[in-house]
């Protein structure tokens, strides 16, 4: 498979369609949650009605950099810091936000007890994150909402979207599953990029193949975290130092936790 390259009409020369990576990423994803732009545009109601239109913001686990992305557009005075380990995400992300003073790019390893040392800030308005830290197990998820705490100022706020199933009504559960998944299987029928396509897109394109490979020598396959629910992400967010916790949305399978300092 062939990635993205553009040729410019005046030089000749090719470069990366850093556009295109951003829009194939979003579309792989949404492939797996469908309401993932819903989830972003709670998340972006919730830091306006806590924090105003100008925040400073960490972009945690950014991948991409589709959180910040969307920040911008919403609110073009914001500025964020996006903050991973995955080398061929950042690839794109530093590719696609190129020039643009509002964003700063940090690569850190949240499993670090010093990875807050990366930040070019000691506080921040909002610290968001989403479909991403269901990569660490329940106990060191603890600990970074500990870490994340004195992060966010007084008044600031801290929202984590991720898989948040309910353990009490396995039934529901299993039923939505299967139905979320034949949506899907009728999606992929279409040509939808599933997760090892579009890896396998990034290995073979000339600019991503050495940060995709340095990236699955870092994390492997699949994550192995676990997917507590919210109750227990909105306790241990109280335990931490936030002063409020709760669920502002919720799916069928997912929900988007905040709390407040």
């Amino acid at each position: 498979m062939k990635g993205f390259r553009v040729t410019d009409g005046v030089t000749g020369a090719i470069g990366t369609d850093w556009q295109a990576w951003q829009d194939s990423w979003d579309r792989q994803q949404e492939w797996y949650l469908p309401d993932r732009e819903e989830r972003f545009r709670v998340m972006l109601d919730m830091v306006e009605a806590l924090v105003g239109p100008s925040p400073r913001v960490l972009d945690l686990a950014c991948g991409t950099g589709s959180i910040t992305d969307r920040l911008l557009k919403r609110f073009p005075s914001a500025t964020s810091t996006g903050l991973d380990l995955d080398p061929a995400l950042l690839t794109i992300a530093r590719g696609h936000f190129e020039g643009d003073d509002r964003v700063t790019f940090v690569t850190a390893d949240l499993k670090d007890p010093d990875w807050r040392a990366a930040l070019p800030y000691d506080s921040y308005d909002a610290v968001l994150t989403a479909t991403a830290l269901h990569w660490l197990h329940s106990p060191d998820l603890a600990v970074l909402y500990g870490q994340l705490a004195p992060l966010v100022r007084p008044g600031g706020v801290f929202m984590n979207a991720d898989r948040m199933p309910d353990p009490s009504a396995p039934r529901i559960g299993a039923a939505e599953r299967a139905h979320r998944h034949a949506g899907m299987d009728r999606e992929k029928a279409d040509g939808v990029l599933d997760w090892r396509q579009w890896w396998d897109l990034a290995a073979a394109d000339p600019v991503l193949a050495a940060p995709t490979a340095a990236r699955f020598a870092i994390y492997g396959e699949h994550a192995d975290g676990d997917t507590p629910d919210e109750a227990w992400h909105a306790r241990t967010l109280r335990a931490a130092g936030f002063d409020e916790a709760r669920t502002v949305w919720r799916s069928p399978s997912d929900a988007l936790v905040l709390g407040l300092k």
